[in-house]
């Protein structure tokens, strides 16, 4: 189980990812949401294997969570070791040496907007079953209605058909290299990825050092 979080939202979706893992078929479970100009950020996971397994694939930008939220269906891969290689080379191979044979990619939208992507990863190939589906599908709504009372509470406009989430250290990180580097939000979220996967760190814990000014991206 990952640390409890302060935020009751991230709280919530946690024990959500930790149920799916409990009444499904699956070794772990986590849930990424997109944010503004289209990047992504990890908000809840069933475990620190789950949450790293899901953190991967937004510092390589590949991977089914990817594939998912851009063609706003299902991405369901009941054997990757069959189909990762070629669709996702450099996610497939770090997830097969970490012992995950199937993942499961299930969108989080309401009409045109697109919230983010809930995760089931599992050690066995092997697809889900049309009641095992049906309890996915299930917990990609309860997620949903979770994020959507959020912003009802008073959390991130969503009208637009984007979602801005996640924890609030990368997004203040993000903003920083955006005025050291002198690009777009984008561009500093590409620049924070690439320093993550270059150094095999976290996501988080770059944006803690770029917060305390340990590390600075600027234009030279």
């Amino acid at each position: 189980m990952v640390p409890e979080p302060a935020d009751p939202v991230v709280t919530r979706l946690c024990r959500l990812c930790e149920r799916a893992v409990i009444s499904l078929p699956a070794s772990g479970a986590g849930l990424s949401v997109v944010a503004r100009d289209n990047q992504f950020s990890l908000l809840a996971a069933a475990d620190p294997a789950s949450e790293r397994l899901e953190e991967l694939q937004l510092v390589l930008g590949e991977g089914p969570c990817i594939d998912a939220a851009a063609a706003r269906r299902p991405v369901l891969i009941a054997d990757l070791g069959l189909d990762g290689p070629t669709r996702w080379p450099g996610y497939a191979d770090a997830v097969l040496a970490a012992g995950i044979r199937a993942i499961f990619a299930f969108p989080l939208q309401v009409g045109a907007a697109r919230l983010g992507v809930l995760d089931l990863f599992r050690a066995e190939p092997g697809s889900l079953s049309g009641p095992e589906l049906g309890r996915a599908f299930d917990l990609a709504d309860e997620a949903v209605t979770i994020l959507l009372n959020d912003q009802v509470r008073g959390g991130d406009d969503w009208s637009s058909g984007e979602a801005t989430a996640g924890p609030v250290e990368l997004f203040q990180a993000q903003g920083m290299v955006m005025i050291q580097a002198g690009g777009t939000l984008a561009e500093a979220m590409a620049l924070i990825r690439a320093h993550a996967y270059a150094e095999n760190r976290r996501l988080i814990d770059v944006a803690r050092d770029i917060i305390g000014r340990d590390l600075r991206f600027d234009r030279d």
